[in-house]
């Protein structure tokens, strides 16, 4: 049986992980971690500053470049986004009722 996963009502964007625990310790500009990932600056900026979606091509780049697991990266903005999805959709979401099936 497969283990539940805690999920978290207000996760953390990918971009702030990024920042945290990547520009930082390795005291990397966005300008210049940009540049070694071969990307715009504002395209990274955007991420980081949680004003864009982390992609499956930029998490892999991060991922040869830095280090963390884009797998993880992705697993973070999945949370994110999913966890935006249930805030905006909120007032829909409670129409919605469970399926049952007829016996």
């Amino acid at each position: 049986m497969a283990k539940a996963k805690k999920t978290m009502k207000n996760p953390a964007h990918p971009g702030e992980v990024i920042r945290v625990g990547v520009l930082e310790p390795l005291e990397l500009s966005i300008a210049k971690a940009a540049d070694l990932l071969g990307v715009r600056r504002a395209t990274l900026s955007d991420v980081v500053n949680g004003k864009a979606s982390l992609s499956a091509e930029m998490a892999v780049k991060i991922e040869k470049a830095f280090g963390p697991k884009a797998e993880h990266l992705l697993e973070v903005q999945c949370a994110y986004d999913i966890a935006q999805a249930r805030l905006k959709a909120a007032a829909d979401v409670a129409k919605v009722k469970r399926y049952r099936r007829a016996a």
